[in-house]
């Protein structure tokens, strides 16, 4: 650049540049935006969007938000807020604990884009490093609960259980329809179960040991520890209801069972709690992965995903995820379940955590929590009588003392001074206080507990003393497998960290083009604020005067996002888009009741819909009836019509994507809308494609009640490899008195008697200051460009490909939304090869693949996002042209090659494939690895040859094989 061709700034309003994040947001400028919308036949982005937006959706004003600010600016107001929350030391419990997480894996994995910036591994050859970490995972479950498989995490201890319910009745033999909840659970876990049990029609009892066993149900949970910290030896409750045909779940604390007798010795069918403990911060209730075991014979029963071990192609052990099939994206209303995200950076983290300490770590860590509660009831007892009414409740506990203090006044006084010490207790009656110990439990703690107690200080014994009694203790040995017992020098976890890191294509190496999942830029400014002490450390249940920062941060989102949609209120407590949709749909059915229309049980789902929407409705209790659509992939009218007549007495709601799975803005949307009010339905939109919509139209203006936002898509929190995810839903005044609510700690805008559908009140918390930073930096104007230039980027690369991929589904005037559908089917007809054979050779191109025959069989759904520059999206655009010649090539039999010998059918090619001493195929080494020249540059060696999927499904094993299966 010469000094004249220097760009000059005139104002000090353009030498501030508050505005620059915006563009170090969007991939391309506007000189590279011009050159696209040229290509697509356009002079401008007005007439651009023009021609893809129908008007009668279009907003015409701008948000109601401010104009961007920068990086540091944004910060510093975050932390203005941060400083507005107190970080006491947290001794209440109640299924949350202070934790330490290692530097190691907090530097190289949480704070890591090469992990959390990883998609789903559906595409297992080239996601080989997380699966192990998820491997880990579930041996760290199957070791602490002695059960034979465990599933690769789900979204919370509350839910979990829930899910827990819903299985034990599908493979209970019981005719019963009652379940049964153990009193001694955690009140927010019971509050969810009661949600969820509610409208499949079943009915919960809660109660003692003794009402466990003498009632007939399908179902039965047990808390192991109990809320008040008691342990109970469920050996012979299990047994009894187990012979009255009742499926059992116990509910562990994981840090616990490093210790206690495991669940499936007590003989437990499903075990499952929160791995918290495991070196993830409390952060305001989440994001935390709940692990979830089960028997080997109720595999294709169990909710979640479940990784398995395989082989690939050249014989050598390989990871996937296992009995797929199961998935609701496959089943719809027949699903187990609608989970969609699992928590499995959380996952990742909880199981190296397990690994950077190996067993005799985590002994020492429960042992420590143990003796230091031991000691502390130990003091307490010596003081009962010298004075004081003080008296320890339950004598078997593992981290929980129970303190009767005699008297309202005593208790209030100890709680209160505990406070003004920058201590957290938890009160349970007037006159009992919990003091939960934790691994930051130190002798300092132990010194100030005892003097608010017994009005001295005391130092810790010599001696560490278990007051368990040891027919509590387990006996066999935990966590031998090599991998929990080689990386306990920062060396050896930094180095295996990086080795697992290398062996997964995320979005740090190259783009990630799946549609409707939306993999965007997770800037690094939007991630720094999740590690600060202040959101990281708190407790859910901290009293509410400790946390104004935090709310602070929650409303502001929630005005952020209302001004965005158009809706008069926002709930944050949904923890995953799956859960967002549960409670779009709880808040319809419940507005239904108050309107004494109970009846309202039909849910219309166009064949466009999101996957998940037919298992949510079905697990709402709902009769899903779908809608047809018609070539262009729009909702058929006329169909819906006629349904929505044949059922206009029962119908309760229409779930519908805007814009439609099929990439197309419908432009009878308002028409639906009004269609389905007209009827006395609801509508809820799916807000999976919301990346379409920001700023461009308001989905409470063209008619919806309700919608859940993605906030691991369009808000930019990463999908982490499969989850953490975020699903809040936007309501309509009408709705607004319906959303979900807490019965330990209540959500300050929501009505007394709503319904949890989370373990905690604000769901995931620690992760919202992400999707505040990125609309905050963004501002009103940076949020319009960021959605035009997402739109362009769909539509410059359906044009691109368009003469060698027919694009399925297009608008009125040719264009499609923030994705497009390319139909493999004309390609395999006329040579065989399959969207899987393309997705598989993209890995040598260094590309991810895009969507694979979702929601059309035979297709490939693209969404490049407004992140991507021009420069990716032509070199992903040659990949795809140079494989179409491939195919083409080997149809031919063109220089040797054949439909059974080309770069497609041996993709992906791994480095040992490529060096081996002899080369038999009739391309070159050069053609299966280089095929590109961009590829030399910046080359991604895929781990593993092509994964056999059958013989994983055929021959399944969901554990850590032996270490010579790796050699």
């Amino acid at each position: 650049m010469t000094l004249s061709q220097r760009p000059t700034f005139a104002t000090f309003q353009g030498l501030f540049n508050d505005a620059e994040f915006v563009y170090r947001h969007l991939g391309s400028n506007d000189e590279m935006q011009q050159e696209m919308l040229s290509a697509i036949g356009y002079d401008d982005m007005d007439s651009f969007i023009n021609d893809t937006v129908p008007e009668p959706v279009r907003l015409h004003k701008d948000l109601n938000l401010p104009k961007a600010i920068s990086e540091h600016a944004a910060l510093a107001k975050l932390r203005g807020m941060a400083d507005n929350i107190t970080v006491n030391k947290s001794y209440i419990g109640q299924g949350y604990s202070p934790v330490r997480m290692p530097a190691v894996i907090q530097r190289n994995v949480l704070e890591n884009p090469g992990w959390y910036t990883a998609y789903t591994p559906y595409q297992a050859e080239i996601s080989q490093g997380r699966l192990e970490a998820l491997l880990n995972f579930q041996q760290v479950c199957i070791d602490l609960t002695g059960l034979e498989l465990a599933g690769a995490s789900l979204l919370d201890e509350a839910t979990a259980a829930a899910e827990a319910m819903a299985m034990s009745k599908r493979v209970s033999k019981s005719k019963s329809n009652a379940f049964f909840v153990d009193e001694r659970v955690y009140p927010q876990t019971l509050d969810v179960i009661k949600t969820r049990a509610k409208y499949f029609g079943w009915d919960v009892v809660v109660g003692d040991f003794d009402t466990a066993t003498s009632g007939d149900y399908f179902g039965a949970l047990f808390q192991y520890v109990g809320k008040e910290g008691d342990v109970k030896d469920l050996t012979d409750v299990i047994s009894a209801v187990k012979a009255n045909k009742t499926y059992t779940t116990v509910v562990s604390d994981i840090m616990s069972l490093v210790l206690l007798k495991s669940p499936a010795e007590m003989g437990a069918d499903i075990a499952l709690g929160s791995t918290q403990r495991f070196g993830i911060p409390m952060g305001f209730g989440g994001p935390h992965a709940a692990y979830f075991a089960f028997s080997d014979k109720a595999k294709r029963s169990a909710p979640g995903r479940i990784i398995g071990v395989s082989k690939d192609a050249e014989g050598n052990t390989a990871l996937r995820m296992a009995l797929q099939t199961r998935e609701q994206h496959i089943r719809r209303e027949k699903a187990n379940s609608n989970i969609c995200t699992s928590q499995v950076l959380l996952a990742n983290l909880a199981g190296m955590y397990a690994v950077y300490h190996g067993p005799s770590g985590l002994q020492r860590i429960a042992t420590r929590i143990h003796a230091l509660a031991s000691a502390f009831a130990k003091a307490i007892d010596n003081t009962a009588g010298d004075s004081t009414e003080l008296k320890v409740v339950h004598q078997q506990f593992f981290d929980t003392v129970l303190v009767d203090c005699g008297s309202e006044k005593l208790a209030t006084q100890i709680f209160d001074n505990a406070d003004n010490l920058g201590y957290n207790l938890w009160r349970i009656s007037d006159s009992k206080i919990a003091v939960s110990f934790s691994e930051t439990s130190d002798s300092e703690d132990f010194a100030v507990l005892t003097q608010l107690f017994t009005n001295k200080a005391q130092d810790l014994p010599t001696d560490a003393t278990l007051s368990l009694d040891s027919a509590h203790l387990r006996t066999d040995d935990i966590l031998t497998h090599p991998v929990f017992n080689s990386h306990h020098t920062e060396h050896e976890m930094l180095r295996y960290l990086k080795s697992l890191e290398d062996k997964d294509l995320a979005m740090n190496r190259s783009m990630i083009s799946l549609g409707s999942c939306t993999m965007k830029l997770n800037a690094t400014s939007e991630m720094l604020p999740i590690t600060w002490d202040e959101f990281a450390n708190v407790h859910p249940f901290a009293p509410r005067d400790q946390v104004k920062g935090y709310i602070e941060m929650i409303d502001s989102l929630q005005d952020q996002l209302k001004a965005i949609t158009g809706f008069d209120a926002v709930s944050m407590q949904p923890n995953s888009g799956a859960s967002g949709e549960y409670a779009g749909l709880l808040a319809i059915r419940r507005y239904h009741e108050s309107l004494g229309e109970t009846e309202r049980d039909v849910c219309l789902i166009p064949k466009s819909a999101h996957g998940t929407n037919p298992a949510t409705a079905m697990m709402m209790g709902m009769q899903v009836v779908v809608v047809n659509t018609d070539d262009n992939g729009n909702v058929d009218v006329d169909d819906l019509t006629a349904k929505c007549e044949e059922h206009s007495a029962r119908l309760g709601a229409l779930m519908i994507t805007y814009p439609s799975t099929h990439g197309v803005f419908e432009e009878g949307i308002r028409h639906i809308c009004d269609l389905i009010h007209s009827h006395g339905g609801q509508v809820y939109m799916d807000g999976a494609n919301m990346n379409a919509q920001v700023a461009i139209m308001q989905p409470a203006d063209v008619g919806a009640d309700v919608l859940h936002m993605n906030l691991h898509k369009t808000f930019c929190i990463p999908h982490g490899g499969g989850g953490p995810g975020m699903g809040p839903i936007g309501m309509q005044a009408h709705l607004a008195p319906f959303m979900a609510n807490h019965v330990v700690s209540p959500v300050h805008n929501a009505e007394k008697d709503g319904m949890a559908v989370s373990a905690a009140p604000y769901g995931s918390a620690s992760i919202l200051p992400i999707s505040w930073m990125y609309i905050t930096m963004m501002g009103r104007d940076g949020l319009l460009k960021a959605t035009n230039l997402a739109l362009l980027n769909a539509n410059y690369v359906a044009n691109a490909l368009k003469d060698d991929y027919p694009v399925l589904y297009t608008g009125k005037s040719g264009r499609v939304a923030h994705e497009c559908i390319i139909d493999i089917r004309p390609l395999k007809e006329k040579t065989g090869f399959s969207e899987t054979d393309i997705a598989k050779r993209l890995m040598d191109y260094g590309f991810h693949s895009p969507t694979m025959s979702f929601p059309v069989a035979g297709t490939l759904m693209i969404e490049p996002t407004e992140s991507e520059p021009k420069a990716e999206l032509d070199r992903f655009i040659s990949a795809l042209k140079a494989i179409k010649a491939e195919a083409l090539k080997a149809h031919s039999e063109t220089d040797g090659w054949s439909l059974t010998d080309n770069p497609l059918v041996n993709a992906p090619h791994t480095a040992s494939m490529i060096t081996k001493d002899t080369w038999e195929h009739a391309y070159s080494r050069d053609e299966a690895a280089f095929p590109l020249p961009y590829v030399r540059a910046h080359k991604f060696w895929p781990s593993v040859a092509r994964i056999d999927d059958v013989y994983g499904d055929k021959n399944l094993m969901c554990s850590c094989p032996s270490i010579e299966n790796y050699m």
